[in-house]
C-alpha cells in the first residue's frame, strides 16, 4: 500500500525529529556552554558511575513507570506536566552536583519514560503490552552517537535493526514469565545495549552540569532540556510505529529512507 499524502507528512515530521537535532547540539544551544570543556572536566571514575546509574535506573522504570498508567485510549499526551515533575527533580539533584547522580538519575529516568509512555499512549500504542513497553525503554537509545558506533552517527532504523533481536527476546520472556530482572537474561541483555546508548546522552547532561551555570537551577533547567529531547524522540518514534501499522514495515522504512 501506498503512503497517502498525509502519512508522508507525518512521516517527513517523524524523521526531522529523530534524526536533525542531538541531545548535545540542544544543550550547545539553550545554554552556549563549550562543550567539550565540561566532558574534559568529568572525572575519570564517572564513566563507570554513569554506567551503573544508567543500567539501574532504566531498570527501575521500566518495573514503575507504566504501572501507573491507565489503559485509556488515544489522547493528547501531558507533556508540560512530565517538564514541570522533571525540572523540580533536577533543582533537587543539582543541589548535591554530581554526588546526586545515583539518587537523581533512577527518579527522572522513570518520570521520563512515564512522559514517553504517555506519548506513546497518544500515538495508540497498547501501553500494557510487553513489547509497547519495551518500545519505550528503545526511546532512550535514540538521538545520540554511542562510543560503540567508532564514531560514525546511527541512523533510527541502524538503532532499531541493532536492537531488534534484544527486544523480541526480552517481550517474548516478559511475556512468557513477567517482569522480573533476577534470572532474566534476555531482559538485562536488552537494558545493557540501550544503556550504552542512554549513557552517552547522560555523560552530556553531566558535562553541561559540570560547568557552572547556575547551581540547582542551572541542573533543572538542563533537566527540561533533557525531558524534551527525549519527548521529541518518543514523538517521532510512535509516529514511525503508528505507520507502520497503517502501512507495512517495509513500505514506511523505504519512504523514510526517500525523505
Amino acid at each position: 500500500m501506498e503512503m497517502n499524502r498525509q502519512a508522508m507528512e507525518e512521516l517527513r515530521y517523524a524523521k526531522t525529529l529523530l534524526e536533525n537535532v542531538s541531545f548535545a547540539a540542544k544543550i550547545a544551544g539553550a545554554i552556549g556552554l563549550p562543550f567539550e570543556k565540561g566532558l574534559q572536566s568529568l572525572p575519570t571514575r564517572f564513566s563507570d558511575v554513569i554506567g551503573q546509574a544508567t543500567r539501574t535506573a532504566l531498570q527501575r522504570a521500566l518495573e514503575f513507570a507504566v504501572r501507573t498508567m491507565d489503559r485509556g485510549g488515544s489522547r493528547p499526551s501531558s507533556d508540560l506536566f512530565h517538564k514541570m515533575a522533571v525540572f523540580a527533580t533536577g533543582a533537587g539533584g543539582g543541589a548535591f552536583g554530581l554526588a546526586g547522580l545515583p539518587v537523581e538519575l533512577p527518579v527522572s529516568t522513570t518520570i521520563m519514560l512515564r512522559s514517553i509512555a504517555d506519548v506513546a499512549r497518544s500515538q495508540g500504542e497498547l501501553i500494557h503490552v510487553p513489547e509497547a513497553k519495551l518500545a519505550c525503554i528503545q526511546v532512550f537509545a535514540l538521538g545520540g552517537r554511542s562510543r560503540a558506533d567508532d564514531g560514525a552517527e546511527l541512523g533510527y532504523f541502524a538503532v532499531r535493526t541493532a536492537l531488534s533481536k534484544a527486544i523480541t527476546e526480552a517481550a517474548q520472556y516478559i511475556a512468557e514469565r513477567g517482569l522480573a530482572f533476577h534470572g532474566a537474561p534476555p531482559v538485562i541483555r536488552f537494558i545493557g545495549q540501550v544503556a550504552s546508548r542512554f549513557g552517552v546522552t547522560i555523560s552530556e547532561k553531566l558535562a553541561a552540569q559540570a560547568i557552572p551555570v547556575a547551581g540547582a537551577a542551572g541542573a533543572a533547567f538542563l533537566n527540561l532540556v533533557f525531558m524534551d529531547h527525549y519527548q521529541d524522540m518518543a514523538r517521532g518514534h510512535f509516529i514511525v510505529r503508528r505507520l507502520e501499522r497503517t502501512y507495512s514495515p517495509e513500505v514506511v522504512q523505504t519512504t523514510y529512507t526517500a525523505l
